[in-house]
């Protein structure tokens, strides 16, 4: 049994060098532009001149892609399938392959078979430990002349050395962007041609770059190769580990140049700079509301669907973000996750915790504009900016008494009104 994809591909290729060993004694010459190779099978010689050509042999009769080999195309069939045949006897998830899931068996049963002697370090798939192989080669006898990067041969330098001059040599005729790689020019044609050769198995959702591919499929494996050293946490993306380490480290190396805020992710820094700029590019189309994250766009537009597809398993109440799912599973767990350093009092909401913080700071950095006094918390300023303005705003249903703050309209309820129901 083979890992998925890239080493199933390469056996396949194994298997066609084999069958194309050149046999002088037997008179099978190729057809023109195939040089003077020659074959054992009448087949063989047909699959090469198909694969030279660009022509794809087998075809599905369901959405007509086609496949150079036959057992690929009967690996996509089962795509079409909703037949889940192979399922995991520990947690109950189901797989279209049988290899799909003995991969995803390793997560409950821990197995790491692909091994490293030097660092001692083990992987659940072979191509992990390819990668980890590279790291552990010493020979890199080409450098870099302006930054001292070495590489493992010429090929690899020749190309980092654009990086310096600058020269994009593979332009789109398309849109005239321009790449340092010729593969980088050919993923890019794919956003013009809509080609998406690589899909997975277990969905069909497919993508126009193998690498997205694979991280595609941790999420039907469970898969978190990249562990945190620290607090042994796991991700599925090397880039979210090295942002998470950042924790531990308190690296912040982006910082904003209006207010020298940093942050840990370019992301978090690009979002920032809107507030300085005033830019919220994501519109509702229903109320016109805009938004500078898109995922601040997605929350609002369910007021406007009504979708709620966050469950509470206990209640049954819904929710519209997965956050505030969170929040309100700390009702039933009684989990307080945010303690206090200082008195060792804990919240069950960050929010809640800044601003308990406050209490301990000697800061009053809000200050009323009528007396000029001054505030540990924002919601203090308020309530007592309510003296000067003489606002009610909170009134009891049963008597129409009116109340500065909420805590005071509750404890009038509390020991009034309900006392004369």
């Amino acid at each position: 049994m083979f890992q998925p994809y890239s080493f199933l591909s390469f056996h396949f290729f194994q298997h066609t060098l084999n069958e194309r060993q050149l046999i002088h004694d037997v008179d099978q010459p190729g057809p023109s532009g195939m040089g003077n190779e020659t074959f054992r099978h009448q087949k063989s010689m047909e699959r090469q001149e198909g694969i030279r050509s660009g022509r794809h042999i087998f075809m599905c009769e369901v959405c007509n892609k086609s496949f150079r080999y036959k057992c690929t195309l009967k690996f996509h069939v089962s795509v079409h399938s909703e037949e889940r045949p192979y399922v995991c006897d520990v947690c109950g998830k189901s797989f279209r392959l049988l290899q799909t899931l003995k991969v995803h068996q390793r997560i409950h049963t821990r197995e790491r078979p692909y091994s490293r002697d030097i660092c001692n370090k083990a992987f659940t798939q072979g191509g992990e430990l390819k990668v980890d192989q590279r790291i552990h080669r010493e020979n890199r006898p080409y450098a870099c002349v302006e930054c001292k990067k070495s590489f493992r041969n010429s090929g690899y330098l020749k190309v980092h050395q654009r990086i310096h001059t600058g020269e994009r040599p593979y332009s789109c005729v398309v849109c005239n962007t321009s790449f340092i790689q010729r593969v980088e020019l050919k993923m890019h044609q794919r956003i013009h041609s809509g080609d998406r050769p690589y899909a997975c198995l277990e969905c069909n959702k497919s993508f126009r770059q193998s690498g997205q591919l694979k991280v595609h499929q941790r999420i039907h494996t469970g898969e978190r190769p990249y562990s945190c050293d620290v607090c042994g946490k796991s991700f599925k993306l090397k880039g979210d580990l090295n942002v998470h380490q950042r924790i531990h480290s308190g690296d912040r190396p982006y910082a904003c140049l209006e207010c020298n805020k940093s942050f840990r992710q370019s992301g978090q820094l690009k979002v920032h700079q809107r507030i300085h700029s005033g830019d919220r590019p994501y519109a509702c189309l229903e109320c016109n509301k805009s938004f500078r994250q898109s995922g601040c766009l997605k929350l609002h537009q369910r007021m406007h669907s009504g979708e709620r597809p966050y469950s509470c398993g206990i209640c049954n109440k819904l929710f519209t973000a997965l956050d505030s799912l969170k929040r309100h599973q700390r009702v039933h767990d009684g989990e307080r996750p945010y303690g206090c350093d200082v008195c060792t009092k804990s919240f069950k909401h960050q929010q809640h915790l800044k601003s308990h913080l406050l209490i301990h700071s000697e800061e009053r950095h809000y200050t009323c504009d009528v007396c000029s006094k001054s505030f540990r918390q924002p919601n203090a300023l308020k309530l007592h900016q309510r003296t000067h303005t003489g606002a009610r705003p909170y009134t009891c249903d049963m008597c129409n008494k009116l109340f500065t703050c909420k805590s005071a309209l509750k404890k009038h309820v509390l020991l009034y009104c309900k006392q004369h129901l």
